[in-house]
């Protein structure tokens, strides 16, 4: 995508950050601007590098004499639709610690797959300085999923369930 314009002054940083917001939304990875002399090129993403180098492209071979020319067509365009939108949520760690599922290990989880919860159930326990943290759902569902191994380490903001909210 280039855009070219007479106006000399420059880019103004508002004008840049809308760039990046329609980048994101639309998914392009890729912007080539010019001002006037000045030349910007933006580029979002990981950086793609070749695994081998500058090596030559070449063609695939042709089909081998007497082999059905449908053989090689591309394939037919999948009819499905597109998969239904994940709708689960995460529960986030409040802090870094130690994750445990239950309050001591002779005692059954909090919560497994398949739990109904509430925001005021608590799901786990983040243990940071020697500090048990009880971790409230905060969010009715049902648990769909366990992120984190019992006695695994947690960072701030980690994933540590996800939720199908009711």
């Amino acid at each position: 995508m280039s855009t070219e314009s007479p106006d000399p002054e420059g880019f103004d940083l508002d004008s840049l950050r809308r760039l990046f917001q329609l980048m994101e939304k639309h998914g392009v990875t890729e912007v080539n601007l010019k001002r006037g002399e000045e030349k910007w090129r933006i580029q979002r993403g990981p950086k793609r590098v070749a695994a081998a180098g500058n090596l030559p492209q070449f063609a695939p071979p042709g089909p081998a004499v007497g082999t059905p020319l449908d053989v090689f067509a591309p394939p037919a365009p999948a009819t499905e639709s597109a998969p239904p939108e994940d709708t689960t949520i995460t529960i986030n760690s409040p802090t870094v610690g130690t994750f445990y599922t239950a309050p001591n290990p002779e005692d059954p989880p909090f919560v497994t797959a398949g739990t109904e919860i509430e925001a005021d159930t608590i799901v786990c326990i983040v243990e940071a300085m020697k500090v048990f943290n009880q971790i409230p759902a905060e969010v009715r569902g049902r648990i769909v999923e366990m992120l984190v191994n019992n006695g695994d380490p947690v960072e701030f903001g980690q994933p540590l369930f996800r939720v199908e909210p009711t």
